[in-house]
C-alpha cells in the first residue's frame, strides 16, 4: 500500500488505529443545547417582576386620572359659583365675539371693589381698582392699562364725574359701560375681585413674590394689631426695597397705600402700578406647577373672590394663554392727564394722549413711555419698569 494511503496517523509515541476522520461536526443536538445556555428562558422571578411594573405604571395612570378629574370639578364648581355672582346687565354689555382664547386676542375688564366688611371701612362699596387686561396668543403679550380712579369722564346718564362714582350710582354694568365708552374698546370678558377676600385666594396658593421698587413707609390704615392703644404708637406698613414674598395680608396692604411716606413724590398712579404688580404675581402663582398639584383642595377658594363670566373651559385656557406669554416682558400702560378741581374735588382731567396710550396697549402703535417730570401723564412701559 502507498505511503500516503495508510489508514492511520503515526505519532512519536505510535499510531492511533481506526478510520482517519477528515471532518469534524458538532452534534445537532449539542448545538441546540449550547444555543439555549446563550439565551437561558426568563424565570418565574422575572415575569413576577414585569407584572408589578406593568401594575404599578396604571396605578399611577389612574390616580392621574382621578387627580386631574377631581381638581377640574373642584374648579368647575367655583367658576359656577362665580358665574352666578355677574348680574344679567353686564353679561348683556359684553361683545361675545367667541373664538378660543388659546388663539384670539381678549380685552378683559378687571374691577377690584371694596366691600366694607373691613374695620373702619363699614358702609363702604366703591370700585378701588379699574384695570384692562389683554392678551394676544399671535404675539404671546400680556398688556394691562390701568385707568385712575380720580379720572373725570362722561358718566352715562350722569355727565362728568370722577370714574369710580360710576360703581357707587350703577354698580357693574354702569361701570363697564363707562370703561367702554371712555376707551372705544368691545370687552370680551369681565372679572370683579373683592379685595376684602382677595388675600384669602393669595393664602390659598402659598402667597406672592413681588419686586418692590423703593422703601415705602405708608400712611397708617388697617392697623394689624388689636387694641386702640397699640394702634396710636404704630408708624404703619413698612416694606423694604427688593423682591419680597407676601401673605395675603401684605400683598391687599402693598396693593392699596396711597401715601409713601419716605417718597412724597408718588401718586394714585404708583398705587395704580402696584395693584398690576400684585395681580400679575397672583397670576403667576395660580398658573404655577405648585398650584396644579393642590387644585383639588383649593380650586373652590381660588374662585371665591371673584365673579366672572368666563367659563371653567375659558378659564383654563387663559390660563395657558398666560402661562405661554412673556410675562417679563409684558406692557403696562395708565390712562392720564393734569390734575385740578371740579365740584369740589379733586380730579384728573383727561388728556388728549390717551388716545394714543389706547393704541399702544392694543398694540396698534409702539409703546412710549410717559414724559419725564409730568407726573399724571399717560404712556406705557415694557416690562418692570417704574411707569
Amino acid at each position: 500500500m502507498p505511503e500516503q494511503e495508510k489508514p492511520y496517523r503515526v505519532y512519536r509515541g505510535g499510531r492511533a488505529k481506526g478510520r482517519v476522520p477528515l471532518q469534524r461536526h458538532a452534534p445537532a443536538k449539542r448545538q441546540q443545547e449550547a444555543g439555549a445556555a446563550g439565551s437561558p428562558e426568563r424565570g418565574p422571578k422575572e415575569r413576577h417582576w414585569g407584572r408589578r411594573i406593568t401594575l404599578a405604571l396604571a396605578a399611577l395612570l389612574l390616580l392621574a386620572g382621578v387627580w386631574l378629574a377631581t381638581s377640574y370639578l373642584s374648579f368647575a364648581r367655583g367658576i359656577r359659583d362665580a358665574n352666578a355672582r355677574v348680574p344679567r346687565s353686564v353679561a348683556a354689555e359684553l361683545s361675545h365675539r367667541g373664538g378660543l382664547l388659546t388663539a384670539t386676542p381678549a380685552t378683559i375688564l378687571v374691577l377690584g371693589t371694596d366691600g366694607g366688611t373691613q374695620v373702619g371701612r363699614a358702609g363702604a362699596n366703591r370700585s378701588d381698582s379699574i384695570m384692562l387686561i389683554r392678551t394676544d396668543p399671535r404675539t404671546h403679550r400680556l398688556a394691562y392699562l390701568s385707568i385712575p380712579r380720580d379720572l373725570r369722564v362722561e358718566i352715562p346718564g350722569y355727565g362728568s364725574a370722577k370714574i369710580n362714582s360710576a360703581f357707587q350710582r350703577g354698580g357693574p354694568a354702569l361701570t363697564l359701560r363707562t370703561v367702554k365708552a371712555l376707551t372705544g374698546l368691545e370687552i370680551d370678558h369681565v372679572a370683579f375681585v373683592d379685595f376684602d377676600r382677595f388675600r384669602e385666594l393669595i393664602d390659598a396658593v402659598g402667597g406672592i413674590d413681588v419686586n418692590v421698587s423703593r422703601p415705602i413707609r405708608s400712611n397708617r390704615f388697617d392697623c394689624p394689631y388689636a387694641t386702640s392703644q397699640r394702634c396710636a404708637s404704630w408708624q404703619g406698613w413698612r416694606f423694604e426695597k427688593g423682591r419680597q414674598h407676601m401673605s395675603g395680608q401684605r400683598a391687599l396692604v402693598y396693593a392699596r397705600i396711597r401715601e409713601n411716606l419716605l417718597d412724597r413724590s408718588e401718586t394714585d398712579f404708583d398705587r395704580a402700578r402696584r395693584q398690576q404688580q400684585v395681580i400679575q404675581a397672583t397670576a403667576d402663582r395660580v398658573t404655577s406647577l405648585g398650584t396644579a398639584v393642590k387644585l383639588p383642595f383649593v380650586g373652590g377658594t381660588i374662585v371665591k373672590p371673584l365673579a366672572t363670566d368666563l367659563s371653567a373651559g375659558q378659564v383654563l385656557q387663559l390660563g395657558w394663554a398666560y402661562f405661554r406669554a412673556d410675562s417679563a416682558g409684558a406692557l403696562h400702560c395708565r390712562l392720564g392727564g393734569e390734575p385740578g378741581t371740579a365740584d369740589g374735588q379733586s380730579v384728573i382731567f383727561g388728556s388728549e394722549d390717551n388716545v394714543a396710550t389706547v393704541a399702544m396697549f392694543t398694540g396698534r402703535s409702539a409703546p412710549l413711555a410717559p414724559p419725564r417730570g409730568l407726573p399724571y401723564a399717560p404712556g406705557c412701559v415694557v416690562g418692570d419698569r417704574p411707569l
